[in-house]
């Protein structure tokens, strides 16, 4: 028996709401000589990654996912890349996760205590919140994202102190200590809080944050039903009958055994799969029984999918809505009903608000910076409000460096960042806010182009 334990790695999660300067942080903590190797992790949400440029060049591994939020589909991902990073544990010291400012970091934190693998080579040093001192209060009452990632705080960086008086900051301080009374509080600018503040805390207080959310150790999980069938030889059918959606993924993972046991022993191969890119299905094609997840387009009045089966055995269903919501059954070969011998419901891991969404825009060409400057100008006067985030890196006409901008509703900075050289001259751009018009910013955009 071996009694020497390997030391586990240590483990920051960075969130913060949408602007609140997570990214000036990262880069602070990687430009900083504090002597320890971090690789980082970084989430955003929206289809054009921005944040990933916005990092400056250092010697630290990143990894980004931006295939959505990290407290839903992206899980699978973040199980992925910690699972590849701890058989490489020898190269670096320390991880960092940088969230999406809408993530929700319980199912994050979530993660470090329900999963076997997690728990054995990694331990949660800390959660680190960023607060925008300037806007915070615009979101704390109607967000429960914003709630939450103060409430689960060790250490809560309020940002950008200079954008407010001291009174109202007194004020905003003593409202976050209603949410959280345990965490330190550090007041800045320009997120320049000492690295050894945020980074090697001493450990996540897991029974505060059951007090938080007592159902934190529940796993979550990305889809909302599985059901086991036994199957013999042959191609089955799933039948949909009603059309909640364009469009629903599913899964089909051969179990040991059409049992609940069996089930659980395959939950995260499960989730991990649900954060792959899906593979659309034609007309002709079927779902894989091997863990390949499958988008299937739902006409109106229904649809059916085949499965081919080449073994007898004990198959388990996954889609991300519920049976019942789909319609669902399934038929054997010769057109028979299968009853399914385990029909498990699962709560959705997470919902967003329906109006919050991004718009990403890329394109290449140059840009006239005058007209760039009237167009973002009066966007922000008249939109800010739903406009909670925008950035991007542009290619302005006559300057040899790309151009980096950062924006919180109607507050925006930007400045010459390294020069092109050999890279292309490309546009990338995006906004997250609430109702969002994507063709007239699509469209103001495109007037700024030469």
């Amino acid at each position: 028996m071996n009694l020497i334990k390997t030391p586990k790695i240590p483990v920051t999660v960075l969130t913060g709401f949408l602007g609140s300067g997570k990214t000036t942080l990262l880069n602070r903590i990687l430009t900083e000589q504090h002597g320890q190797k971090i690789a980082v992790i970084e989430n955003e949400f929206g289809e054009v990654g921005i944040d990933n440029d916005l990092v400056i060049d250092a010697e630290e591994e990143i990894f980004e996912m931006n295939n959505g939020c990290i407290c839903c589909t992206v899980r699978g991902d973040l199980i992925r890349i910690l699972g590849q990073l701890m058989r490489r544990k020898d190269r670096f010291d320390h991880i960092l996760i940088e969230t999406t400012g809408l993530a929700d970091p319980g199912p994050v934190i979530q993660t470090f205590f329900v999963d076997e693998e997690m728990q054995d080579h990694l331990d949660l040093d800390g959660v680190v919140t960023m607060v925008d001192a300037g806007h915070i209060l615009l979101h704390l009452d109607e967000s429960s994202e914003a709630q939450e990632q103060i409430a689960f705080a060790d250490v809560i960086v309020l940002n950008k102190i200079d954008l407010v008086e001291s009174d109202q900051l007194d004020e905003l301080e003593k409202r976050i200590r209603r949410l959280n009374a345990a965490a330190r509080i550090h007041r800045v600018e320009n997120a320049s809080v000492p690295v050894r503040e945020v980074v090697g805390v001493g450990g996540f207080d897991m029974t505060r944050g059951l007090e938080i959310d007592p159902d934190l150790l529940v796993p979550g999980y990305p889809f909302e039903w599985l059901g086991v069938y036994e199957l013999e030889p042959g191609r089955h059918s799933l039948v949909f009958d009603q059309d909640p959606d364009p469009s629903v993924n599913v899964l089909v993972l051969p179990v040991d055994s059409a049992t609940d046991e069996a089930v659980d022993r395959r939950l995260r191969e499960a989730t991990i799969a649900f954060s792959d890119r899906t593979e659309p299905l034609g007309a002709d094609d079927s779902i894989r029984p091997d863990g390949g997840l499958a988008g299937v387009a739902l006409a109106t009045g229904g649809t059916s999918v085949a499965i081919d089966i080449k073994q007898a055995g004990s198959y388990a269903v996954f889609t991300e809505h519920g049976a019942e919501e789909l319609g669902l059954q399934l038929l054997s070969a010769d057109g028979q009903l299968v009853k399914p011998a385990v029909d498990r419901q699962i709560a959705p891991d997470h919902e967003h608000d329906d109006t919050v969404s991004s718009v990403g825009i890329e394109a290449d060409g140059e840009l006239d910076p005058e007209r760039l400057n009237e167009w973002l100008g009066t966007l922000l006067r008249e939109k800010g409000q739903d406009i909670f985030r925008s950035k991007g890196v542009l290619a302005i006409a006559g300057m040899e460096e790309r151009y980096v901008f950062q924006g919180v509703h109607m507050l925006m900075d930007g400045q010459s960042d390294r020069p092109w050289g050999s890279d292309e001259r490309t546009n990338r751009l995006i906004f997250i806010g609430r109702n969002l018009d994507r063709i007239e910013l699509e469209g103001g955009f495109n007037s700024c182009l030469t």
